[in-house]
């Protein structure tokens, strides 16, 4: 019975991987910082909408992460589609001038929100209207280019 047991735990987890995005391909890279980009954001927006305490310097620190993640996906799409669950649209790879564009806004308004957050103490009132452009170049490049 153990054996058995033994071996169908050892199937299943098998199965289990083979689903998976390579960490290393750039679908899976992108991924990453996509994550990584949602879990900031949703922290510093969870400050300002009162789902978390207020912290400035916390505020700020994710302000920097969030400029530094900001800059970084863009280098994982390449020229041609590739393969693997993407939640990426064709025309990522057929309007790329576009795409850019609209990376290039979100990279913009993520250093708009460093630029706020360097003179502390920060007023979480004071934060929200650069946090909305950041939220609204997510949403913009989201409508466009992201199956949801």
């Amino acid at each position: 019975m153990f054996k058995r047991l033994t071996v169908i735990l050892l199937a299943a987890l098998s199965l289990a991987a083979c689903g998976g995005v390579d960490p290393n391909s750039p679908l899976g890279k992108r991924k990453a910082i996509f994550k990584a980009m949602l879990h900031t954001s949703e922290d510093m927006g969870g400050m300002l909408r009162g789902r978390l305490p207020f912290d400035g310097v916390k505020f700020a620190e994710g302000a920097l992460k969030l400029d530094g993640l900001a800059h970084e996906p863009w280098q994982h799409f390449p020229q041609v589609k590739d393969t693997g669950e993407s939640s990426a649209r064709a025309e990522v790879w057929e309007k790329q001038a576009r795409f850019q564009e609209l990376a290039r806004q979100l990279e913009s308004v993520t250093g708009e929100l460093v630029e706020v957050t360097r003179e502390q103490p920060l007023l979480a009132s004071e934060m929200k209207a650069p946090m909305d452009k950041v939220e609204a170049a997510c949403k913009a490049c989201h409508r466009e280019f992201r199956n949801h």
